[in-house]
């Protein structure tokens, strides 16, 4: 299992609060753990953060990348009677919503604690109960009497609003629970591999950065993939697991606990076909577990990296993560920790023969 400062890590990286522009909290968590290890901090006009280390001056730039950014809630109208309402970041289905803790941040960083409210089945007519209730419909109630109270508490249109839930390890089992592992397991492949890769050394210059934006149309990817201009690009990122009953193999199959997956399409972009074969190259070379995932409705940044400039060789690898997109989602150590290994082990052998041979048509 996890070191304890290991797990320590994760469970800091997941407590952050930040949705699509407001990812203060976790960049601030980025920043700390990846000074020690780079010798170049940079970031783009976003907030997108980087941390540089040169293996070789002379090698190619090779960028990693996870998002910051988690879906969540934005402030919009504080209602008379001093309830709010509230804008989703993000792709929100309603039914997870209902009845779920939220944490308001005001903008002097206090915080706010509430519940998503709505009618309950009660006054409901027996065909209601039948649909699902619709978001605009759905409130924040905070426990305020006014909205001038509310506002006395700190409370503007505007404010980041984040799921509430505390992390913890299922039962003793490799299985993790907390919120925003989307994505903010990816974020901690990439400081970890940072922090391998600074110790053990490496044939190229490597950016281990993470995104803002992303979960809003891949907007971060664009921008720090524009400020580094990588050689090569890596989107660390969560892919859905099929391992819990109703899924079907053709919505999705990859079980906790197999390893990484390699992202051989998804709606955002086809993978460079000799960078994804490298990849699967050095896990079967390795023999460290992936699984091959097939995403038909949606992306990550990667789907913008390969768009920058003039394009840029990139793929997704990602770790299968149960109940996306909701407040409590479940992953399993082991894959995070051959995901680290991976992309360790790929970004060890990116020197300028093997990236001229992936470039080279």
């Amino acid at each position: 299992m996890l070191e304890k400062k290991d797990e320590l890590f994760l469970q800091e990286l997941t407590d952050a609060n930040g949705v699509p522009g407001t990812e203060d909290q976790v960049r601030a968590v980025f920043k700390k753990y990846a000074e020690p290890y780079a010798d170049k901090i940079v970031f783009d006009g976003l907030g997108g953060i980087n941390a540089r280390h040169i293996g070789d001056k002379e090698g190619p730039k090779v960028l990693i990348s996870g998002h910051m950014d988690e879906v969540g809630f934005m402030v919009t109208k504080i209602t008379e009677k001093g309830f709010i309402e509230f804008q989703t970041l993000g792709g929100w289905w309603g039914q997870v919503m209902l009845a779920q803790q939220v944490t308001i941040t005001t903008g002097k960083g206090a915080e706010i604690h509430g519940v998503i409210g709505s009618k309950p089945p009660h006054v409901l007519s027996a065909e209601a109960r039948k649909q699902p209730y619709d978001i605009k419909d759905m409130f924040i109630d905070i426990g305020a009497s006014s909205d001038e109270e509310a506002k006395e508490w700190g409370i503007k249109p505007g404010d980041m609003v984040t799921p509430y839930i505390n992390y913890q390890r299922l039962n003793g089992s490799k299985y993790l629970l907390a919120k925003a592992w989307d994505n903010r397991i990816g974020t901690a492949v990439s400081l970890k591999v940072l922090e391998n890769l600074a110790q053990e050394g490496h044939p190229n210059i490597l950016f281990a950065g993470s995104n803002v934006q992303e979960e809003v149309g891949l907007r971060g990817a664009r921008t720090s993939t524009h400020l580094v201009n990588p050689e090569i690009a890596f989107a660390l990122d969560t892919g859905t697991a099929g391992d819990t009953p109703g899924m079907t193999p053709k919505e999705a199959d990859s079980v906790l606990g197999k390893g990484p997956q390699i992202i051989i399409f998804d709606a955002s972009m086809i993978p460079h076909r000799k960078l994804r074969d490298f990849v699967i190259e050095v896990a079967e070379e390795l023999e460290i577990p992936f699984q091959y995932t097939v995403i038909t409705g949606g992306g990550t940044d990667a789907g913008m990296q390969h768009l920058t400039r003039d394009g840029v060789p990139a793929l997704a690898i990602t770790v299968a993560t149960r109940y996306l997109h909701s407040h409590t989602s479940i992953i399993h150590e082991d894959d995070y920790l051959n995901t680290v290994k991976l992309v360790t082990e790929v970004v060890k052998r990116l020197d300028s023969e093997t990236v001229a041979k992936i470039k080279g048509y």
